[in-house]
């Protein structure tokens, strides 16, 4: 079964390795993310875990674009929810200044949350499958964001929210543009998150650097 191959995107046409060049050429803007984050990750532990994780979601993406099968589709989505949770656990320790244990019970409850969220979403918006996730992350960057407004960290994650709503819009487009498009728009999803996930490591430095450090940072 996991062996198994699907056509998920407008671009492929068949199941050869290179029917999808464009989406998984641009999966190297993940990779390229990774690199211009990297040294400002240093001394951050869990930002260069971040800055790893953004590299594989490159990876796993590729594999996902080339292959087609269910295997690499686990591969694609399954680093993505890594820098989910990493980032949350990240987020609420030290924009919110909660303690560990309280930061764990938060990223754990992201689980509950996106279920229910992609939910209710499926009642408003039939058909949003995935996209309603990802939907579900950006409302959640944005409550953050809406909580530290007043801060350069809190305009710093409403940008990264609003940058991902309009890639989750690149997303849903690639099925309807398919017919004038032959590419489709799904190359656009994977630009605009490497710049998003780049952002918000980014973000989450400069928090940092700004003398509200994490308890793995040097300058604690």
């Amino acid at each position: 079964m996991l062996q198994e191959q699907v056509i998920a995107y407008c671009e492929r046409s068949d199941f050869s390795y290179w029917s999808e060049p464009v989406n998984a050429v641009t999966n190297a803007a993940f990779l390229i993310a990774a690199m211009l984050v990297w040294r400002q990750t240093s001394g951050v532990l869990l930002a260069r875990a971040m800055a790893v994780v953004l590299a594989v979601i490159g990876v796993g993406s590729f594999l996902w674009h080339t292959h087609a099968t269910q295997w690499a589709g686990l591969a694609d989505v399954l680093p993505i929810f890594g820098f989910i949770l990493l980032y949350l656990f990240a987020a609420t320790r030290d924009f919110l200044r909660q303690s560990w244990p309280v930061s764990l019970g938060v990223t754990l409850l992201f689980f509950p949350y996106v279920i229910g969220f992609g939910w209710i979403m499926g009642r408003i918006v039939p058909g949003l499958g995935a996209n309603a996730l990802y939907l579900g992350v950006a409302v959640l960057i944005a409550a953050y964001g809406l909580w530290l407004k007043d801060s350069q960290t809190g305009k710093g994650l409403l940008i990264g929210a609003g940058v991902l709503v309009v890639s989750i819009g690149f997303r849903m487009a690639d099925d309807a543009v398919c017919a004038v498009f032959p590419i489709g728009t799904h190359f656009m999803w994977h630009l605009l998150n490497a710049v998003m996930l780049g952002w918000m490591i980014h973000v989450y430095c400069r928090h940092l650097r700004k003398g509200q450090d994490s308890p793995d940072s040097p300058h604690k």
